[in-house]
């Protein structure tokens, strides 16, 4: 197959062969891991924390239920879990080690002992059998993949019937004054911020760029239907800044 024939796709504004995205965002999270998440606390002044609690609302997690969360890096969303979920697993799957290597070190993962275990893996192609999940989680994290279809056929496929998948993703503003103010803020600030705290501007111009190039909240709550999830519906977080989508795999 010569290059001309070579499927494409994007990372944030550039169009690169399908085949090199997964390396470059790798690359994108090798090289901010040691600092992701107080980068993630300067960005959004602390609000995705509030973001991520009213995923955990939404989800009202059970006791010992058993947890995927996809792109789960230092895994906030997985230690937010196992404290609702009396008893309940979970497994933090990433395709970046280093971010990976980072949620171990965190202080408040070794209160989940054996509860709690990390797999470097790709959420197109999960090292799981089917049904083996109640639940499937990704926070910000389906932009990053290749194939965001094939990512949710797979969160499908792993979840046992009755399971849930839950997504936090940036979104839309319906006013689209305050969507200018927000790209203006995020073009013009974040980018720097990197450059300050992690010495690293293009992975920061990347992950915004990629926010505007994924789809607005009713493009990716039809794929989520197409993926074969029932009873599918979003919430706005911030007036759209974020957004939360729950299906039902029933």
């Amino acid at each position: 197959m010569n290059d001309q024939d070579q499927s494409t796709t994007h990372f944030g504004y550039r169009t690169v062969a399908e085949n090199q995205k997964s390396n470059l965002v790798k690359d994108v999270f090798t090289s901010v891991a040691s600092r992701y998440d107080l980068m993630n606390d300067l960005m959004s002044l602390g609000i995705h924390r509030i973001w991520k609690d009213a995923m955990m609302d939404w989800l009202a997690p059970r006791p010992g239920q058993n947890l995927l969360d996809v792109a789960g890096g230092t895994g906030d969303i997985a230690c937010r879990f196992l404290r609702r979920a009396k008893g309940g697993r979970a497994t933090v799957l990433d395709f970046s080690e280093a971010m990976l290597v980072e949620g171990r070190h965190r202080s408040e993962v070794q209160e989940f002992g054996d509860h709690l275990n990390w797999v470097v893996g790709d959420a197109m192609s999960l090292p799981f059998p089917n049904n083996s999940f109640d639940v499937y989680t990704v926070s910000f994290g389906l932009r990053n993949v290749t194939q965001p279809a094939t990512a949710l056929s797979e969160a499908w496929r792993v979840l046992k019937y009755g399971g849930r998948l839950m997504v936090l993703e940036f979104g839309r503003m319906p006013n689209d004054s305050l969507q200018y103010l927000y790209d203006s803020y995020s073009f013009e600030v974040i980018p720097r911020l990197g450059h300050l705290i992690v010495r690293d501007r293009d992975s920061y111009r990347y992950l915004v760029e990629s926010i505007r190039k994924f789809s607005d909240q009713e493009t990716f709550l039809e794929a989520i239907c197409r993926a074969g999830f029932e009873n599918s519906k979003y919430r706005n977080l911030s007036m759209g800044i974020a957004a939360l989508y729950s299906g039902w795999k029933i």
